[in-house]
């Protein structure tokens, strides 16, 4: 009798993207020698063995390998054709059919367990606050092998999309690819050092942190830098309390920060969370600042400008340095957002614009990883006669040796003496192997990208020319839809819904690492989605392993637990 293999693992297929597939015969039972496999679409098999490079691709055909089952298939489908995201090789031994993993009982005869052994423990419960019905003795818990569990993670693994996959898009996040040799260097051993370390034992760490500080310094046009804030967020606040205890520093009350409509979201929240009134601007006809609005807007009360540029449409402020003059005229400091900081590297600095003080987004512009909420990195820069309000301590050099100290105003403590260290030594190397050249071209080829991108694209795009990123409006169609219909391509979606400014928006960040090919692959992805019907979008995505999730039902019937919670 034929032998069932009902291991399921995800059919996705992605640009270039290889996928092996290994006979699960029996070693009692011969290998099949011929199958048929029916996808479809235009495949090209590489096979170990005879491959008959001289006959058309068909979508349908017989191979006789004359070989053991041993495929890498490298799919070729036609932008207008959509990929296969399943499909079933019968051998006549053993029936592999791939597609989302997960946990199933036994007695499914569609799947097996990946974890396959469980076992139930029993243990004693003590006096509980909570009442009977939530309560249990046992827990059944998998209880695999070390390389069952292995094979488990790595299988999810494969399954995820990552910017080592393909282009990542997200407007205003600069997804840039994390090259490796910076993970290496955080890695070294003697890199971890004990905060509380004499200054006399950790020259070279102190070293490298002024190094790092006179780095971001000279590229953001800033007199003075802290690394300690652990993320953008982080750096946001800190700058705002900078520039609070600036102004009180002055005995000048000022109650209002403004902020354009166009602007992050964790910049109101900071202003807010500063114990600020939030006045936000209108954008011009343009997407840039409206210099008479902005006018109306600042006044006495008037802390700070909070400002992203190039703006969230990727969109240089020409005005910036009137802007810069309006906002000091009143007494006010203008803040720059640092994250599209990735547009201007060796050709623009926010300091030489007139800004006072900044945050760098080193998972952006550095290309330290995304986190999904950390560990990051938010360093502030400023302008000299904001430095003795840095967080306390700070790096300084004195007599040849580097040392701790206290800046006469201190804002006090944000986080640890050396800041999230390890990410600070990648974003060094990052700035250390790059050198001015390197950043410049980089940034260059950002702005390049975004703008080539843009004129591919079949979606309306206002505005323009960009530098790093673009909003494009996905017209008629809900751009939350179309951003899921791009999953059924094989590419990560655009940012969606922000800023509101363009209807419908899809922000398009492509940024520099993106091939002439690749890019050509993302614009046909968008195109495709753009003919799309509504039906095919509104059950998107219809391919990748994880589907569309029915969000009304999850939030009305959350599942709290891996399994129903009536079975415990």
């Amino acid at each position: 009798m034929p032998q069932t293999s009902s291991w399921r693992r995800s059919g996705r297929w992605r640009n270039d993207t290889r996928l092996a597939l290994l006979g699960e015969t029996p070693w009692d039972k011969p290998r099949p020698t011929s199958f048929t496999l029916d996808t479809g679409v235009s495949l090209r098999l590489a096979l170990l063995g005879e491959t008959p490079w001289d006959k058309p691709r068909p979508t349908s055909f017989t191979l006789d390998t004359g070989v053991s089952l041993r495929l890498a298939l490298l799919g070729e489908t036609p932008w207008d054709k959509p990929r296969p995201t399943s499909f079933t090789l019968d051998t006549g031994v053993s029936r592999v059919k791939y597609d989302q993993a997960r946990w199933t009982d036994d007695s499914d005869d569609l799947y097996e367990p990946l974890l396959s052994e469980k076992t139930s423990k029993t243990v004693d419960i003590e006096d509980s606050p909570l009442p009977d019905d939530l309560t249990r003795d046992s827990l059944s818990l998998p209880d695999p092998a070390e390389p069952e569990l292995a094979r488990h993670y790595t299988r999810l693994s494969q399954m995820n999309y990552g910017v080592e996959s393909g282009p990542f898009p997200l407007g205003s996040c600069t997804m840039k690819y994390n090259p490796s040799f910076t993970e290496d260097v955080a890695a070294r051993a003697d890199a971890a050092i004990h905060p509380g370390r004499p200054d006399s034992t950790v020259q070279g760490t102190l070293a490298l942190c002024h190094r790092l500080q006179d780095y971001l310094g000279r590229i953001g046009g800033m007199d003075a830098v802290t690394l300690q804030p652990p993320a953008g967020a982080a750096g946001e606040f800190t700058g705002i309390q900078i520039a609070k205890a600036y102004h009180e520093h002055n005995d000048d009350e000022r109650s209002e920060v403004v902020i354009p409509d166009s602007a992050h979201g964790t910049n109101f929240a900071t202003a807010a969370m500063a114990g600020y009134e939030v006045v936000e601007l209108p954008s011009g006809d343009d997407g840039r600042v409206d210099i008479e609005a902005l006018e109306a807007a600042v006044g006495d009360d008037t802390a700070a400008l909070m400002l992203t540029n190039p703006n969230t449409l990727g969109l240089f402020e020409r005005d910036i340095e009137h802007v810069a003059d309006i906002v000091h005229d009143a007494g006010g400091l203008l803040y720059y957002d640092g994250a599209n900081l990735n547009a201007l590297l060796g050709r623009a600095r926010p300091g030489d614009m007139g800004f006072d003080v900044m945050h760098y987004n080193v998972h952006k512009t550095f290309a330290t990883p995304h986190g999904g909420g950390g560990p990051g990195a938010g360093p502030v820069g400023v302008r000299e006669e904001l430095a003795q309000f840095l967080p306390n301590p700070h790096v300084r050099e004195r007599g040849g040796n580097y040392e701790h100290y206290e800046p006469a105003n201190s804002i006090g403590k944000v986080h640890g003496f050396y800041g999230n260290w390890p990410v600070l030594l990648k974003t060094f190397a990052y700035i250390a192997r790059l050198g001015d050249e390197g950043l410049r071209d980089a940034s260059a080829k950002a702005v390049l990208n975004a703008n080539y991108l843009a004129e591919q694209i079949e979606y309306e795009v206002p505005f323009g020319p960009f530098h790093h990123e673009f909003v494009a409006s996905a017209g008629e169609q809900d751009a939350a839809d179309a951003a899921k219909r791009m999953l059924d391509y094989g590419v990560h979606p655009p940012t969606t819904k922000w800023p509101e400014i363009v209807d419908e928006a899809l922000m398009t960040e492509p940024t520099e690492g993106e091939t002439k090919r690749s890019l050509d692959q993302l614009a046909a992805a968008f195109n495709a989605v753009a003919g799309d019907s509504d039906a095919e979008l509104a059950d998107a995505p219809s391919r990748p392993a994880a589907k569309r999730i029915d969000q009304v039902t999850a939030a009305r019937n959350p599942q709290l637990s891996w399994q129903a919670l009536d079975d415990m």
